[in-house]
């Protein structure tokens, strides 16, 4: 274990780095001593991550995990290998990303019981909130008392410091006013809210109590761990307080230990920012995140589509590098919050962006904005369905429903691991009942559902969430049974016009994918020769020099050589 104890030098220094040295290696040796649920070691085809909250269906009386697992068996367990729970804990405010406590169960969706029952049918992600814990929480609690053990978990700063320079994902202030029991003033760093305060790694015991939880999710089931806003960790005042290389390294550091302790765990990296810096996270391709979050992806496929041009998707996709042999990214269109801007800022002209967002706002999408250092502001996300956000709301449903597959085989087709919203398997629509409950934007693409709700519609063949339900999970299935869409099997994006996104998977020549959308809302001619079998159909198929696709029709190919 010295190469983490060097890590922990790496960070604070070898004086400070000892003061909690002795405590964690005991939790290590600990941990490693524990039984673990054995781990798949990396990843391949059949890995499809289903992304939801653990409260999505509800029954009267019943946890919201028990329902869960019913929905799970019936309609979703031969699509999904991996199920992301949205966090799960007790929390304050914003959907669970405000946790109260990181060591228990929301009394609404179950137990730690329940957490365990789940972890048998699948393997499960876990949220690590890494960053911010609530206001609410005991910790800050003991904060606000005085206690001394928690006098320096949080970041205080003088309400005057010049934090200019700090990267907002929000348009509140970095700092908030709160007053202690004996009635100090004092300003803490909160980037995300007044109720998400941002916890101080520059404290060592703050760090042990992290990597004590981080534990404690290895121990109960996590195989895929995601580290939310993790780039915001470390602060330096005077510097844009994101990417620093201290938090480089707490991120390495919980990669060497999930491997002491648990080899097979998966660190994922969340963060929503410019693909460059975005895939700093994998570090030297060994030593940091084996994944990261593809965040162009959503933007630049929505982007794609409603111009109905792949020129901008192509360049993108086609100077994307190899994630590398320990490494790959996590792709994805739809999530819990709405679609991020900031990752094609530098792809897309900024002028194209404004329009692509004010033209959704004028079809119903809602918009959430960041503060820039000179005070102005800029969208930062669009909240929408997916669904919702491909289509006018005048656009019948077989339009509809064409739009969004085409989006999803890009998304099942691209090198990586997949993952699928939700709301996206179940076809939703914009809840804009839930913005008006809520007052908050992002609630649009979070609606949850009494159990005989959705099942009445997914079992009603005419219904459009039906209809994409039984459309996408085909998809999914032939995605599952191809090895050539084995994340580390190589992809070449192809040059073939405007209006078409094509690529090809394949090790040689004798055995290869050949993938082709037509983004389009009308038939478009694509060059293509050979012989092929049409995955989708199962039928042989010959192209002498062209093939005709509809409109948004995609094609699945493999050579029959």
């Amino acid at each position: 274990m010295e190469y983490i104890k060097q890590r922990l030098s790496a960070i604070y220094g070898e004086s400070e780095a000892q003061k909690i040295w002795t405590g964690l290696r005991g939790k290590l040796l600990k941990a490693k001593q524990t039984h673990h649920k054995e781990r798949k070691q990396r990843w391949d085809e059949k890995d499809v991550v289903l992304i939801t909250y653990s409260d999505q269906f509800q029954e009267e009386g019943k946890p919201t995990l028990a329902t869960f697992e019913k929905v799970f068996d019936r309609y979703l367990a031969d699509n999904f290998e991996i199920v992301h729970l949205l966090p799960f804990y007790p929390y304050s405010s914003d959907d669970g990303f405000s946790v109260m406590d990181y060591k228990k169960v929301n009394p609404i969706a179950g137990d730690w019981g329940d957490i365990e029952k789940l972890s048998k049918k699948t393997r499960i992600m876990f949220d690590y909130v890494c960053n911010h814990i609530s206001a609410k929480s005991d910790w800050f609690k003991e904060y606000i008392k005085g206690n001394p053990e928690y006098a320096d978990f949080f970041t205080e700063m003088d309400q005057d410091t010049d934090l200019s320079a700090v990267t907002r994902p929000r348009p509140t202030p970095v700092l908030t006013k709160f007053k202690l029991e004996d009635g100090t003033e004092k300003y803490i760093w909160t980037t995300f809210s007044e109720d998400q305060i941002d916890l101080n790694f520059k404290n060592p015991f703050v760090l042990l109590k992290m990597i004590d939880v981080l534990l404690f999710y290895v121990e109960h089931g996590a195989e895929y761990i995601r580290l939310d806003a993790v780039g915001f960790m470390w602060k330096e005042v005077g510097s844009t307080c994101i990417h620093l290389e201290k938090t480089h390294q707490i991120i390495k550091l919980f990669r060497d230990i999930v491997e002491e302790v648990a080899k097979g765990t998966v660190i994922i990296t969340e963060t929503n920012v410019p693909h460059e810096d975005n895939i700093s996270y994998f570090g030297n391709g060994s030593d940091e995140a084996h994944m990261v979050y593809q965040f162009p992806l959503p933007p630049l496929v929505l982007y794609t589509i409603n111009r109905g041009n792949g020129s901008a998707l192509t360049q993108w996709a086609r100077n994307i590098q190899p994630a590398g042999d320990e490494t790959t990214f996590f792709n994805f269109l739809a999530s819990h919050d709405g679609i991020g801007l900031n990752p094609i800022r530098g792809i897309i002209p900024e002028e194209e962006i404004l329009a692509l967002v004010s033209e959704l706002k004028e079809e119903g999408a809602k918009v959430n904005y960041k503060k820039n250092p000179d005070n102005t502001q800029s969208p930062y996300e669009i909240n929408v369905t997916y669904l919702d956000a491909l289509n006018k709301r005048s656009d019948d449903d077989d339009l509809r429903m064409k739009r969004f597959l085409s989006a999803h085989s890009i998304l099942l087709s691209l090198q990586g691991v997949p993952a699928i919203y939700i709301q996206s398997i179940l076809g939703s629509r914009n809840d804009y009942d839930g913005v008006a409950k809520t007052g908050m934007n992002r609630s649009i693409n979070r609606q949850k559902y009494r159990l005989e709700e959705i099942e009445a519609e997914l079992t009603k063949p005419s219904t459009l969430r039906s209809k994409i339900y039984r459309e996408l999970t085909n998809i999914i299935q032939i995605r599952k049974a191809e090895h050539l869409f084995h994340p580390d099997v190589p992809m070449e994006v192809l040059e073939k016009g405007e209006k078409i996104f094509a690529l090809t998977r394949g090790t040689d020549s004798r055995e290869s994918l050949t993938i082709i959308h037509n983004i389009a809302n009308e038939p478009v001619d694509v060059e293509l020769s050979g012989e092929f079998i049409n995955l989708m159909t199962g039928e042989d198929l010959i192209f002498i020099n062209t093939v005709t696709l509809d409109p948004y029709q995609f094609l699945w190919l493999k050579s029959s050589n």
